[in-house]
């Protein structure tokens, strides 16, 4: 169990190597090997080490740098969010350090664990992946430190996040309006709990409906790539949907993709509704019906949560949730009144 009183001695004593050489490491400072840096990273790792950035702003000068962790920068929603944070952080003086980890528990740990060690005055994770346990580590650092879309394990630390769920049942209520009854779904990533909320809130509208089809959901990545193939294996079902929602716009462009790909026209043929509203969907042609997150809000209550927290006030236990919002364009229609 990672102990809150670990230090640099500890980690040194664990790596084989001297306090310097841990210190180095974690700052990302001097020439070390990259065999000497993977073995005080794991020891940093096993011991559950995070540096008390608190206590290392009474020694010496705050960095201004705002640390944030992401999972990818190749998502146009991640890179959104990290654009709004650094105007943000900006106007209150702060530089923004990106680091991304692949959606790697042991990489994130790690990235954080840098950030921490010196290099930033806080951190801003988004949809942070690594278990309870490392959460609890980063509450008893005491560094100031936000989420942004947490939905997992249960936490002390302030969380941001927008509605996934009201979201998702707007888009699959506004297919049933149009009279689409065989609805399809790919779904986000295995691992991410915003795509437990999207999936969870299809299910449930559609059950609601009396129209639930197991055979009509398909598993996704968020990707495009992902989004082609399940688009293909869903239109080619005896009785294919007429309206697919896609967990991501991402998704969404593949399944469009799809639809072209088997002669099919959207939205005459097949309504296809995604979710993030990042910026390409009001620009594809058609023009991407999508679920939107306030972006610039929800990266501007982190920066401040961050800020109240540096300033030492309590933000312990806070959750901020913004609702999403349904945004209607040209890839979603009436039903066919049959299949062509």
């Amino acid at each position: 169990m990672p102990d809150s009183n670990v230090t640099l001695e500890h980690v040194a004593r664990l790596a084989g190597v001297s306090k310097v050489t841990v210190s180095k490491v974690l700052n990302n400072t001097g020439r070390i090997s990259e065999d000497t840096r993977k073995r005080v990273l794991e020891a940093a790792r096993q011991l559950g080490y995070v540096a008390n950035t608190a206590a290392r702003s009474l020694r010496g000068r705050p960095t201004q740098i705002l640390g944030m962790v992401i999972p990818e920068l190749i998502s146009p929603y991640f890179a959104e969010v990290a654009r709004a944070a650094a105007d943000a952080a900006s106007r209150q003086g702060y530089d923004l350090a990106l680091f991304t980890t692949s959606r790697d528990p042991k990489r994130e740990r790690e990235r954080v664990g840098a950030l921490l060690g010196g290099l930033a005055d806080g951190l801003i994770i988004v949809v942070p992946i690594g278990a309870a346990g490392f959460l609890a580590d980063l509450e008893r650092s005491r560094a100031p430190v936000v989420l942004i879309n947490h939905f997992g394990a249960s936490t002390h630390l302030p969380v941001v996040r927008a509605d996934s769920f009201q979201g998702s049942l707007a888009a699959v209520e506004h297919l049933l309006s149009l009279g689409h009854r065989r609805i399809g779904f790919v779904t986000g990533a295995a691992h991410s709990s915003q795509a437990a909320e999207r999936y969870r809130a299809y299910q449930a509208c559609m059950v609601a409906a009396g129209l639930w089809d197991e055979a009509l959901v398909r598993p996704g990545d968020f990707t495009q790539r992902r989004g082609f193939e399940a688009g293909l294996e869903l239109l080619s079902l005896p009785d294919p949907p007429t309206a697919i929602f896609a967990a991501s716009d991402l998704t969404a462009f593949g399944v469009i993709d799809a639809a072209r790909a088997k002669g099919l026209r959207v939205p005459e043929d097949l309504s296809v509704v995604g979710f993030d509203d990042i910026p390409a969907a009001a620009h594809a042609h058609p023009s991407l019906t999508s679920v939107a997150h306030p972006i610039q809000a929800m990266a501007q209550a982190a920066v401040d949560l961050f800020l109240k927290a540096r300033a030492g006030q309590t933000v312990r236990d806070t959750l901020i949730e913004f609702p999403s919002r349904l945004v209607v364009r040209a890839s979603s229609g009436p039903a066919p009144r049959r299949w062509p």
